[in-house]
């Protein structure tokens, strides 16, 4: 049997995307690589990180013995998976990084782009 909404999707060319809303790879470009073998490799365009300057800071936490950064997006933000937030908001190439140094400052932010983050 043909799901109706997905024919009506592939006769209307609208496609679902890639990433989920909430995901840092939401909006990104799509690009494919050809293997010498003839198989095509799809992969994600590359993602810059927005500058620390671009985020409004909602609070700062203290890292303490055991920090992980997926139960502070969990604890600050309501989202485990939302831990790339935390690393965007402090410039983290690495997000092992910013829980490394106990006693280090980690920023918690808004997102980019709200209002109070010096970019409006």
């Amino acid at each position: 049997m043909i799901d109706p909404l997905k024919a009506f999707m592939q006769a209307n060319a609208l496609s679902s995307p890639a990433f989920s809303p909430d995901s840092r790879y939401h909006g990104l470009d799509l690009g494919q690589w050809t293997r010498p073998d003839g198989l095509p490799v799809p992969y994600v365009r590359r993602r810059f990180i927005p500058p620390p300057e671009a985020f409004a800071t909602l609070l700062e936490h203290r890292v303490e013995q055991g920090d992980r950064l997926d139960n502070l997006a969990a604890r600050y933000l309501g989202d485990a998976q939302q831990y790339w937030r935390i690393c965007d908001g402090n410039g983290a190439l690495r997000p092992n990084a910013l829980t490394e140094t106990i006693g280090a400052r980690i920023r918690i932010t808004l997102p980019e782009g709200m209002p109070g983050s010096g970019r409006e």
